[in-house]
């Protein structure tokens, strides 16, 4: 396992939509397992392939508090297929640093998806772990949390991302 980097706004490749994964084997468990490993030192609680630079369905989403055991969900090829209720929250994202915005969100999803092993999956998720799961599949599609802000809020985050990258010299 190692610790990838995660791309920051403005890197193009969030903007860009994940493709289909198609071969399931060790490939896509190491990814699975960087993802994971990065994900648990960032800190967060969940991480699209994208964020890492790597154009794949893939996602893995852990909500469960540091001093608890984990309970790591993988999501492969996701695809969101009912959603009810509306909740409002901030959310934060590992790639738009010092960025909180305030989102509405279904509160009850239901996604299909694969496992490791390309077998389907359904899950059923509630809370928190639905509001994670849809920020990930976000990613997967090229959205991120900056786009549900006003324009304003949004020229301003880019403005001062702008700065920081000039001023410090990297991405």
């Amino acid at each position: 396992m190692a610790v990838l980097e995660i791309v920051k706004v403005p890197n193009p490749i969030l903007r860009k939509a994940a493709e289909k994964v198609k071969r399931f084997n060790r490939d896509l468990e190491k990814l699975v397992l960087d993802l994971a490993e990065t994900m648990y030192s960032a800190p967060g609680i969940g991480l699209a392939a994208n964020q890492v630079g790597v154009l794949k369905q893939v996602a893995v989403v852990d909500v469960s508090p540091p001093e608890s055991p984990k309970n790591l969900l993988v999501l492969i090829n996701a695809e969101l297929v009912e959603s009810e209720g509306r909740e409002e929250l901030e959310e934060g994202c590992l790639s738009l640093p010092e960025f909180r915005e305030v989102i509405g969100r279904p509160s009850r999803i239901k996604v299909r998806a694969k496992n490791l092993k390309g077998e389907a999956i359904e899950i059923i998720a509630e809370g928190l772990l639905a509001r994670a799961v849809q920020h990930e599949l976000d990613h997967l599609q090229g959205r991120l949390l900056l786009d549900y802000a006003g324009a304003i809020k949004r020229e301003l985050y880019l403005r001062k991302r702008k700065k920081q990258i000039k001023k410090s010299g990297k991405r």
